[in-house]
């Protein structure tokens, strides 16, 4: 993994609810080898990691850049990285696979996946500072997002919100008055 999919999995541990395991395995469903292995008590761990994270990134959408300093670095303090080189698993005779962990790969999942979210959110925070980060504007949906655009216009989460959003005014105006 890089910096950018830590900060992707920052971005889904906080815009899930984390209801249940089944709801956590799916916010992880890019990382099989963590979704496969969380339990319950990861759970319980990761609930509370994503609400730092939800702290940190509508500090982030307000400007609020001292909070953003403070809830990163408190994640960062209760989730430190502790990266670990790795050769992954490949068949005998075959080149390694080299990446790093942030945490000891025979640790919970919620280790990794808190040290993961926590340094990814706070690689974005320094490539991006604060201006870039948005609330989706469809109704119902309160996800955070990364506005990569050039113009700095994104409104929306997801295509999927964009277009529910699009088809829902356009039905507006057609309606008969």
């Amino acid at each position: 993994m890089d910096n950018a999919d830590y900060l992707d999995v920052a971005l889904r541990l906080a815009n899930s609810d984390l209801a249940d395991l089944e709801t956590l395995r799916a916010a992880l469903h890019d990382e099989p080898w963590w979704a496969g292995r969380a339990g319950e008590a990861d759970l319980a761990v990761l609930r509370e990691v994503a609400g730092g994270l939800r702290r940190a990134l509508a500090a982030a959408v307000s400007g609020a850049a001292d909070a953003v300093l403070r809830e990163i670095n408190a994640l960062l303090a209760a989730h430190p990285p502790r990266p670990r080189l790795s050769a992954g698993h490949q068949p005998a005779g075959a080149a390694p696979n080299w990446h790093v962990h942030v945490a000891d790969v025979d640790a919970p999942p919620a280790r990794e996946v808190a040290a993961a979210a926590a340094w990814g959110l706070a690689q974005g925070i320094v490539r991006h500072g604060t201006s870039r980060w948005g609330r989706c504007a469809a109704e119902g949906c309160a996800a955070f997002f990364l506005d990569t655009s050039t113009n700095r216009a994104r409104r929306f989460c997801s295509a999927r919100c964009a277009n529910r959003m699009h088809v829902a005014a356009f039905r507006a105006r057609r309606r008969p008055t």
